[in-house]
C-alpha cells in the first residue's frame, strides 16, 4: 500500500506508481463512453435506435459535465479528490449496471445520464490529485500528459474489444462487466492513494494543510481570471470534433459495408493514436516547448484530416490516413490543456476548479458536436460536408492557442512546468 512520501521516501519514487493508479481509474472510465460507437449499429438493431438519438446517447454522458463541472470542481478543491473520485466511480458502476436492463431507449438514455455523473465525479479531480502528490515540475507535466492519454486509450480499448465482446455475449453483458470493473477501480484507488489530506500533513507544508477558501471567494477568482476561459474555450473546440469523427466512424463504415470486427479495429486505432498526442504533449512541455506551438500544430493537423477524411470521397485509404492524422496530432491538444489548466489557475486552491470549468465547456463541446454532425450528414444526404463544421473549430482554435501563449509568458517562472 502506498504511503505519503516522507524523508525515507521520495517524492518521485511514491507518485510514478501513484499516477499510474489515478490513469487506471482514468482509462476504465473512459471504457464506458468507448463501449457506446461500436455498439450503436446493435442498438439500432436491438432497440431501434436513431441517428440523431445516437448521436445523443453519445454526448449524454456529457451532460453532469456540461452543468456541474463548475460546482464538482469547487467541491473537489474543498472535499478532496480522491472522496470525489470514488464516489463518482461508485455512480459510474450503478449506470452501467441499470444500463444492462434498459427495456428500451428512453431508459437507456436516462442511465447514460446517471453515467455521465459518475464519469464526472470520477475524472475531474484527477488533474488536482496529481498536483497535490506529485511535487516535482517535470514529474507532473509527463504526468498530466499521460492523464490526457486515458480517453483515447480507453475508447481504444473499448473499439478494439467491444465488437466481439458483443458478437459473444451482446450489449447487456458488455454494461454489466464495465459495472464489475468500475467497482474494481474503486477498490484499487481507495487502497493505492493516501487519504485526502494525508500527503499535504507528512509533508509539513502549512500552506497545503490550510482549508481552502468558501466556494464564492474561489469562484469569483477562477471565474475572474483569463486563464480558465481559455482553456476551457480551447477544449471545447476540441472535444466536439474529436468526438464526433471517432464516435461516428463505426456508423460510417458499416453504411460502406465494413465488418463489425474490421469497423472496430480502424476505430480503435484512430482513437488510440490520440494517446500519443497526448503523451508527446507532455514530454514537450516537460523540456520548455511553447504551448501555443503544440496547440497550434494540433489544431492545424485537425482541420486538414478532417477535410481529407470527409472530402476525399471515393479514396477510402487517404480518408482513412486523414482520420489518423486529425486524432494523433489532434491528441496534442489535451495533453497540453491539461497543463496549462493547472498552471494558470489563479492559485493552488483553485486547480479543480479550474478543471472543472474546462470540463464543463469540453462536455458543452461533446454534447453539441455529435448531434450537429449528425444533422449536417441528414442535410446533406452524407459525410461529405463535416469538415465544415470541424474546421471551422479549429480555425477557432489556433486564435484560442495564441491567447494561450500570451497568458503562459505573463505567468511567474517559478510556476511554469
Amino acid at each position: 500500500m502506498l504511503v505519503a512520501p516522507t524523508a525515507d521516501t521520495p517524492p518521485s519514487r511514491a507518485s510514478g506508481p501513484l499516477a499510474a493508479v489515478v490513469v487506471g481509474v482514468g482509462v476504465c472510465c473512459a471504457l464506458h463512453v468507448g463501449k457506446l460507437p461500436v455498439a450503436i449499429p446493435v442498438l439500432r438493431d436491438s432497440l431501434g435506435l436513431s441517428l440523431v438519438q445516437a448521436g445523443f446517447l453519445l454526448s449524454l454522458v456529457q451532460l453532469a459535465g456540461m452543468t456541474l463541472g463548475l460546482i464538482v470542481g469547487l467541491s473537489a478543491d474543498r472535499l478532496g479528490p480522491r472522496r470525489l473520485m470514488l464516489a463518482g466511480l461508485l455512480l459510474l458502476a450503478l449506470g452501467s449496471a441499470l444500463g444492462a436492463w434498459a427495456p428500451n431507449v428512453s431508459v437507456l438514455l436516462a442511465t447514460r445520464v446517471l453515467e455521465g455523473l459518475g464519469f464526472l465525479l470520477a475524472v475531474l479531480p484527477a488533474p488536482g490529485l496529481l498536483r497535490l502528490h506529485v511535487h516535482r515540475h517535470h514529474t507532473l507535466s509527463r504526468a498530466l500528459g499521460w492523464w490526457g492519454a486515458y480517453m483515447p486509450l480507453g475508447t481504444a480499448l473499448a473499439l478494439l474489444l467491444g465488437a466481439p465482446l458483443l458478437s459473444v455475449v451482446g450489449w447487456r453483458w458488455v454494461w454489466l462487466g464495465l459495472a464489475v470493473l468500475t467497482l474494481m477501480a474503486a477498490a484499487l484507488l481507495a487502497l493505492r492513494v493516501p487519504a485526502d489530506g494525508v500527503v499535504a500533513a507528512s509533508s509539513g507544508d502549512a500552506a497545503q494543510t490550510r482549508r481552502p477558501a468558501a466556494w464564492w471567494p474561489r469562484l469569483r477568482r477562477t471565474l475572474g481570471a483569463p486563464g480558465p476561459w481559455l482553456v476551457a474555450l480551447a477544449f471545447f473546440l476540441y472535444s466536439g470534433q474529436w468526438l464526433a469523427v471517432v464516435g461516428f466512424l463505426p456508423t460510417i463504415y458499416s453504411q460502406a459495408g465494413y465488418s463489425g470486427n474490421v469497423v472496430g479495429l480502424l476505430t480503435a486505432l484512430a482513437a488510440g493514436i490520440n494517446m500519443l498526442g497526448n503523451i508527446g504533449a507532455g514530454r514537450w512541455m516537460s523540456h520548455g516547448t511553447r504551448p501555443g506551438t503544440v496547440l497550434s500544430l494540433g489544431y492545424l493537423a485537425m482541420a486538414l484530416g478532417a477535410v481529407v477524411a470527409f472530402g476525399a470521397v471515393g479514396h477510402p485509404v487517404w480518408q482513412y490516413l486523414a482520420v489518423l492524422l486529425f486524432s494523433g496530432l489532434g491528441g496534442l491538444i489535451p495533453g497540453t490543456l491539461f497543463g496549462l489548466a493547472v498552471v494558470l489557475a489563479p492559485g493552488k486552491d483553485t486547480v479543480s476548479t479550474t478543471v472543472g470549468w474546462m470540463q464543463q465547456f469540453s462536455s458543452l463541446g461533446q454534447f453539441v458536436g455529435p448531434p450537429v454532425v449528425a444533422w449536417l450528414a441528414v442535410r446533406a444526404g452524407g459525410w461529405q460536408w463535416t469538415w465544415v463544421a470541424t474546421g471551422a473549430c479549429s480555425l477557432l482554435g489556433v486564435v484560442l492557442a495564441h491567447q494561450l501563449q500570451r497568458a503562459w509568458e505573463r505567468r511567474p517562472s517559478e510556476v511554469a512546468l
